[in-house]
């Protein structure tokens, strides 16, 4: 087919947040198309991107969740993290700075594919590594190197096997329907139950036949759900988790593009926060009323918690899922009577905050700034009040826009005309 003939190529993007246990865990996962300019019909294409001839049509996406293998996360018999998974032990600060592992690829040495969670704890355990013996170091060299690799970290190739990533681009040849390329694919496109259209047959338990023969034992990964969300159990604490999403068309049902990710460890559920001293007042009320507690809250919306503005924290900890458990977890620690929650996202208060309070026995109203979106609808931050329900009841229910105050009272006062 004439490469003139495509004129739009299609993206997958497919992101998971660091796992912990107790938190939310749900896929950042969209598809989109963009128009093929001329003058670049001849260039290759990025991972998990293909051309076609026409824009993307409407679509949904099916999950499948898998549970990984117990690994040693650490070879270094020192570490603290080859028993604990603690996020305090995990974080930047307790790494080093680095959340990036090691692995020792010399193949003269007694660490040979060890793997190591940092620098520090790879130089610790390379004082005690020592040259095996030459016929060792011959039988590793023999091994294929589909192999090697494959013991180290498969993510890569799952990447790669995904519809319209790079390793399948030669296969892409502009066919309205994907999900019937083969080639040594092991991509179905029939109807299974538990998913919208069906999923992606690339995994069997104990990947019998995937990547072209058996996987060892050791790598084995249990499929645990086929729904969107998925809540990291004890289970699940010290494994990897993986995700396989596929997109399908809402019309005709077809698979048009597939992409498997992993995730890092999963990490324990977080130490419950300090103790807030609570400040009580000292005089009573005057007319003998009822007496209540008051909690205030500045949560940080999820779109100002970038690590360009918080460059010192973890990923994973700024994310909301993370945050709302803690906040939550304060809030009703603190057993307030009324609750004043500033920076809420808008679409955060609808899912999660509203629900969680409500479940509590709270009742409220929220209200969000007025100016434009973040690009995305909810994206937004205001201010959310909620209270008891059994000690308040709502009256009346006003809303201050303090940018119309402050131009009516520039325009009385000063006469000045608002912009």
């Amino acid at each position: 087919m004439n490469t003139k003939d495509f004129q739009y190529t299609w993206h997958l993007s497919l992101r998971v947040d660091r796992p912990v246990e107790g938190c939310n865990l749900r896929p950042h996962s969209y598809m989109y198309g963009k128009k093929l300019d001329d003058r670049d019909v001849d260039k290759p294409l990025p991972p998990h991107s293909k051309k076609m001839r026409e824009p993307p049509p409407n679509h949904e996406f099916s999950y499948r969740w898998f549970r990984g293998p117990s690994n040693e996360p650490c070879a270094y018999e020192g570490c603290p993290r080859r028993t604990s998974f603690s996020p305090h032990d995990w974080s930047m600060h307790a790494l080093g700075g680095s959340g990036c592992g090691l692995q020792c690829v010399s193949t003269q040495s007694s660490l040979y594919k060890c793997t190591f969670c940092n620098s520090t704890c790879f130089v610790n355990a390379w004082k005690t590594q020592y040259t095996v013996p030459k016929e060792i170091r011959q039988s590793r060299s023999n091994t294929p190197q589909r192999q090697r690799s494959s013991s180290v970290d498969s993510s890569l190739d799952d990447d790669v096997r995904s519809v319209g990533s790079a390793g399948s681009m030669g296969r892409m040849n502009g066919s309205k329907s994907p999900a019937g390329y083969s080639e040594g694919s092991n991509f179905s496109s029939s109807s299974n139950t538990g998913t919208p259209r069906g999923f992606v047959g690339s995994y069997s338990n104990n990947y019998g036949g995937y990547n072209g023969g058996e996987m060892p034992p050791s790598e084995e990964w249990v499929e645990i759900t086929r729904e969107q969300l998925y809540i990291p159990g004890p289970e699940d604490v010290g494994r990897k988790l993986k995700l396989e999403a596929a997109a399908y068309s809402t019309e005709t049902g077809e698979l048009l593009m597939h992409r498997v990710v992993k995730t890092d460890l999963v990490l324990a559920r977080a130490p419950d926060p300090v103790k807030r001293p609570i400040v009580t007042s000292k005089t009573g009320p005057t007319g003998g009323g009822a007496r209540f507690r008051i909690v205030t809250y500045n949560v940080l919306a999820e779109i100002y918690a970038t690590s360009q503005q918080y460059p010192y924290c973890d990923l994973w900890a700024l994310s909301w899922e993370f945050r709302f458990q803690n906040i939550l977890r304060e809030i009703i620690d603190a057993s307030p009577d009324v609750v004043c929650l500033q920076e809420v996202q808008a679409d955060h208060y609808e899912n999660h905050v509203y629900t969680a309070m409500s479940d509590q026995g709270y009742e409220g109203v929220y209200k969000q700034k007025t100016r434009d979106s973040m690009g995305l609808a909810g994206k937004v931050d205001g201010c959310a009040l909620f209270w008891r329900r059994s000690k308040f009841h709502l009256v009346e229910s006003y809303s201050i826009e303090f940018n119309e105050l402050a131009q009516r009272q520039a325009t009385q006062v000063l006469g000045l005309n608002p912009r």
